[in-house]
């Protein structure tokens, strides 16, 4: 018969039991850690492995070509022995040993170059540009809307336009106007952003571009500041230049290759149109040259009203006066003397937008434009 002592003692050999179970626990956890940390700092004391492309096997050895285009003639480690020309692999940094193959998409990611949209900007949109709007209707919304057209006449539509005249002209909205009146997908590419760090990736990105366009067909690729791409070669230059010139070649022969454009349209855009070279306006390239200038007497009120047509204004307003003072304006500039006028009017706690407000917002814009053309018009 257990004593009361026995009880005793039992108790505290189970609280010594419980103790020892957690210790021995906790005391598992803190090894773990221990481990993991350790396997943590080894990383960061290893160095980094390169990656190259296998241009070609010889023997036992390869040759690897690295991103910055240098070659070497390399040994491959013996648990790597299945390689091919043209695979990715790691090699080690010092003496550029492979050491393992990896699976490496030769593709761009696009996305990262390109605005990939659908344009809900429609021809009401686009003012005081009738001829413009015209010419482009002819070679790129008629030939995506209507191809029969051309095959009972049995001519092939112009690939493409060059859009080209001062900033903020409207060449940008002309694009997205047609993308949108034939439902087409809009790619949207800067040309300096063509323009790569390393050999052969710009001319690389510009067919993954044109590939994109074809998958997403009907499409329009809109090059905007094409000039930086396609300025008039010279024949000695800088790596830099000879770069840009092989992208500029690469764009000549997706324009007019061996793949057809099919439901692919091309518009370039620039305010250089006389540094172009003449290898990308000839005959079955962009020869659609269509001339974008500032809106005349006549167009600047055209555009005006569609910028204002949201707004409130005074039905006292002169637009005679207003059309006087817009003109030499841009159509971004005259956007903008919306805008600035409508902050006149919020900033006297208006909802409504004077003729005062327009005069003042036409000063301002110009004064930022470093016109002083304005100087008087309220005398």
């Amino acid at each position: 018969m257990a004593t009361k002592e026995d009880d005793i003692i039992n108790k505290v050999m189970s609280h010594y039991t419980i103790d020892i179970s957690s210790l021995e626990e906790e005391n598992r956890l803190l090894k773990d850690t221990v481990t993991s940390l350790r396997e943590e700092l080894t990383k960061f004391n290893r160095a980094p492995l390169l990656v190259a492309d296998i241009k070609d096997i010889i023997g036992e050895n390869a040759l690897l070509r690295l991103n910055n285009g240098n070659e070497f003639f390399v040994d491959i480690s013996s648990n790597c022995r299945d390689i091919l020309p043209g695979h990715t692999v790691l090699v080690e940094q010092k003496n550029l040993t492979i050491v393992k193959k990896i699976d490496s998409s030769k593709k761009f990611n696009v996305e990262k170059f390109v605005i990939i949209e659908k344009p809900t900007v429609s021809w009401d949109d686009v003012g005081g540009l009738t001829s413009q709007i015209q010419d482009i209707k002819e070679v790129i919304e008629l030939p995506l809307l209507k191809p029969e057209l051309f095959k009972k006449v049995g001519i092939q539509p112009p690939k493409g336009v060059l859009l080209h005249g001062p900033p903020g002209s409207g060449k940008t909205l002309l694009a997205k106007a047609v993308a949108s009146s034939t439902n087409s997908t809009f790619i949207e590419v800067v040309g300096s952003e063509l323009v790569q760090k390393f050999i052969g990736e710009g001319s690389k990105l510009v067919k993954e571009i044109f590939e994109l366009a074809r998958e997403k067909a009907p499409s329009i690729v809109f090059i905007d500041e094409i000039d930086a791409i396609a300025a008039t070669r010279v024949d000695v230059g800088t790596s830099g230049e000879r770069e840009v010139q092989r992208t500029f070649m690469q764009l000549l022969a997706e324009v007019d290759g061996f793949k057809s454009l099919g439901n692919v349209k091309i518009i370039g855009c620039t305010n250089r149109k006389d540094i172009l070279d003449p290898a990308v306006l000839r005959p079955g390239r962009l020869d659609r040259l269509i001339e974008v200038p500032y809106p005349d007497k006549d167009a600047v009120i055209d555009i005006f009203k569609i910028h204002s047509k949201p707004m409130r204004l005074d039905k006292k307003i002169n637009l005679d006066t207003i059309q006087r003072q817009l003109v030499g304006l841009s159509g971004a500039e005259i956007r903008a003397v919306c805008t600035e006028a409508g902050y006149f009017a919020i900033r006297e706690e208006r909802i409504v937008v004077t003729e005062m407000d327009l005069l003042h917002a036409v000063k301002k814009v110009r004064q930022e434009e470093g016109d002083t053309s304005y100087k008087g018009m309220f005398g």
